[in-house]
């Protein structure tokens, strides 16, 4: 295959999912922006509510990823009735699954949040919310099964126009129901829960539409007879340990801002402000690293293992080069960005001084993008996985607060420890890639 043609595909593959990841991004923004015109209790209710939601919808990515993977290498061997069969579990499973947790969110809503540490004051704002959005979270798992098989298929473009529309009709939801326009009873944040609801519903019904109409016409009953249990086992082979990563980096996040809350309060204020800046400078290599997998996986499923191997370099040079140039600006008008925030002369000077150490993470950052998908893509899900939690933990959570809290050297030393641990993990899972040692472990049989 050629490589002009590769070069064109990724393009095709990553174009639509960074302006479907830039449409989600901007679908949360504007959530806390119209409920913050509400009242500040409200904001800090969903919140709560969406920090354990984040978490359910982690368990949905389980089925996703192993979709993802499992397609793109039945789709390069040729072996369409796999593919049929793989999307036909991934749907029968995450909506079961996701039925049993949407009964769980509703039923126990007041016992979650109890357990998440809402203040009573605040109960009376995400006790709603949470009841409603957690009761149709079934519909967001249905969502990422149709938005996997599309990518997959080298169909992205149809997520993203997706995006497009549920992000328009969330704002017009928002602010009919938010604030009671158009006739409509001002409902505040229950408002909100109906038209984010709403919104997933509308995108899981134009998503099946979408697979009917431009991938899978049909699921044939002979191909699920017998059950074909093998494709279920590597779904779960495949998303579980890739579950178990996010996983880790969430509670290491976690235990991270605990520490740094030990600091004081502008230094969480500080992280909190940095977190959501750099999201707009790696979201390209996420993107592409993304659409890479897909490519990779297509290419390792036809044999073709030195293209595969010359378009995840590509994958690896782009993202980089991108995350690092757009760091580097971000940082040389750090202290511009950081002054539309906050008026406070600490959180701006230090979070300037951050965002310098921004651009060295940043390229371990895109490093860890491709390794990632790119060994995970070819089926070598185990070694990201091992190297992630070993690095991770014994770095970045151990070594930020030997420097931030034991040595009193601050929010600065440990955000240098975070570039560090980014650019090990990188390193090594560059070395993987070019050792070839991820060949030969597809999951085609």
């Amino acid at each position: 295959m050629r490589y002009g043609k590769l070069s064109k595909q990724l393009v095709a593959l990553a174009g639509p999912i960074f302006i479907e990841t830039l449409l989600v991004m901007m679908l949360g923004a504007v959530d806390t922006f119209m409920l913050s015109r509400h009242s500040d209790n409200s904001v800090a209710a969903v919140g709560v509510v969406n920090q354990l939601m984040n978490l359910v919808f982690l368990l949905f990515e389980v089925i996703s990823l192993g979709t993802s993977i499992l397609c793109s290498q039945y789709i390069g061997a040729k072996r369409r009735d796999k593919v049929i069969q793989v999307v036909g579990i991934s749907l029968i499973f995450n909506l079961i699954s996701g039925l049993l947790l949407s009964g769980c969110l509703y039923l126990f809503a007041g016992n979650f949040l109890q357990m998440m540490g809402l203040r009573p004051d605040l109960m009376a704002d995400g006790l709603p919310y949470m009841k409603i959005v957690g009761g149709f979270a079934f519909l967001q798992a249905v969502s990422l099964s149709l938005s996997a098989s599309l990518r997959s298929a080298n169909k992205a473009k149809y997520p993203m126009y997706v995006s497009m529309v549920v992000n328009v009709l969330n704002i017009i939801g928002n602010y009919t129901l938010i604030f009671g326009k158009f006739g409509m009873p001002a409902l505040g944040v229950e408002g909100a829960a109906i038209s984010t609801s709403v919104c997933r519903l509308a995108s899981a019904v134009i998503l099946l539409i979408v697979l009917f109409k431009k991938h899978i016409p049909s699921f044939p009953k002979e191909l699920f007879r017998p059950f074909p249990w093998l494709e279920l086992k590597n779904l779960l082979k495949i998303g579980i340990p890739s579950a178990g990563e996010h996983m880790s980096y969430s509670l290491s996040q976690v235990v991270i801002a605990y520490f740094i809350n030990m600091i004081s309060n502008e230094a969480l204020a500080t992280r909190t402000y940095i977190v959501n800046i750099v999201m707009f400078t790696y979201i390209f290599a996420l993107s592409l690293s993304q659409g890479g997998a897909i490519l990779i996986g297509q290419l390792v499923g036809s044999k073709k293992i030195n293209a595969a191997y010359t378009i995840g370099k590509r994958v690896m040079r782009l993202g980089v080069a991108m995350s690092v140039s757009l760091s580097l600006i971000t940082a040389i008008f750090g202290k511009t960005i950081l002054s539309l925030l906050t008026s406070d002369p600490w959180i701006i000077s230090t979070g300037a001084a951050i965002l310098w150490v921004e651009v060295f993470l940043e390229n371990g950052r895109a490093l860890n993008f491709f390794g990632v998908n790119a060994l995970r893509s070819a089926g070598d899900i185990y070694f990201p996985v091992i190297i992630g939690i070993i690095v991770m933990w014994g770095i970045q959570v151990i070594g930020s607060y030997i420097l931030g809290i034991s040595l009193g050297w601050g929010l600065i030393a440990m955000w240098a420890i975070f570039a560090l641990d980014e650019n090990i993990r990188g390193f090594i899972f560059v070395r993987r890639w070019n050792s070839f040692k991820w060949v030969g472990k597809e999951f085609l049989k």
